[in-house]
């Protein structure tokens, strides 16, 4: 039986195509590692805007340094190399801008289904 369609009045979270939580938390994981491994990544429009959030705020834990915004960003990513680099590299880039690190440029649409593609990249 389907879940009743209801309206979304003050629904903030974007399902950019996934059907569960953890199904979009690990996109969402997925992508903002890539992130801070390559500093771009190419994606479509909706997930690279709901990456763009989760992304700005590792990096604002990133810049916190503490032992506990740590273990948080390793909650999320799951990967010390990437929490390292995230936290020795990327907070020392952004230490004295006060948020915005990121930046999403539209690429236009995918060739295969028309989906609009965007690249999201540190600024």
């Amino acid at each position: 039986m389907r879940p009743r369609e209801e309206m979304r009045h003050k629904r903030k979270v974007k399902k950019i195509g996934m059907v569960t939580r953890s199904q979009r938390q690990s996109v969402l994981a997925n992508i903002a590692k890539a992130l801070v491994l390559y500093d771009k990544v190419d994606t479509t429009l909706a997930r690279a805007k709901a990456a763009q959030r989760y992304a700005e705020r590792l990096v604002t834990l990133g810049r916190r340094g503490d032992l506990h915004a740590r273990r948080i960003a390793f909650s999320r990513l799951q990967d010390k190399s990437t929490v390292d680099k995230l936290f020795n590299e990327i907070a020392e880039r952004y230490e004295s801008r006060a948020g915005g690190y990121t930046r999403v440029v539209r690429l236009g649409p995918r060739k295969g289904d028309g989906a609009e593609q965007a690249r999201l990249m540190f600024v």
